[in-house]
């Protein structure tokens, strides 16, 4: 079933409705600047590339699914893999994860994964940010959220979760923005 948003989203040429998430984030917490080097996370099917490309950004982007017709350095590996970093350097302004689990449907288990995924993004966004460079994740709510945020507070000046408007009322996904790193 199609939501006002998805159908948005097509109407207006973009890959997937997340792209609207990106933007509402972006616009109220100022993460990524025009012609930023950024590097998307779970970067399939593309909106989130859409929208960086959109502001002249330098993007690389990572997935284990293929993300094709847009113009950007692609790495096609999984996130988990340290081969990874043979493709990166330190030098990144910014750093957003829309990583996601394949649900289960067991919520603890759904969780789980939603953390390991949220702490993977976090240890890469760790080695290839530029000092004062800034950090997107979504994660869901759970009980190891407030864990994650105290991580993530003694790496970052700012550190706040987020819902966008955009996301589904019953989703329990919420986004963790770090803004200026250490």
């Amino acid at each position: 079933m199609r939501d006002k948003h998805t159908l948005r989203a097509l109407r207006e040429g973009y890959l997937g409705r997340a792209v609207y998430k990106l933007q509402e984030i972006d616009k109220r917490f100022n993460l990524i600047k025009k012609e930023s080097k950024v590097l998307d996370l779970g970067c399939y099917p593309g909106s989130w590339i859409q929208y960086l490309i959109g502001l002249n950004c330098d993007v690389y982007g990572i997935d284990i699914k293929e993300v094709k017709g847009l113009k950007f350095k692609f790495i096609q590996k999984d996130v988990c893999d340290d081969s990874i970093f043979d493709h990166l350097n330190n030098d990144f302004d910014a750093v957003i994860s829309d990583l996601a689990p394949r649900l289960s449907g067991i919520k603890e288990l759904d969780n789980e994964i939603s953390y390991e995924l949220c702490y993977r993004a976090f240890e890469i966004a760790k080695k290839i940010l530029k000092h004062k460079g800034n950090f997107l994740v979504k994660t869901f709510d759970n009980p190891r959220l407030k864990e994650f945020i105290k991580k993530l507070e003694r790496n970052f000046d700012y550190v706040k979760a987020f819902k966008p408007q955009v996301s589904k009322k019953r989703s329990n996904e919420i986004y963790v923005i770090a803004k200026s790193k250490f």
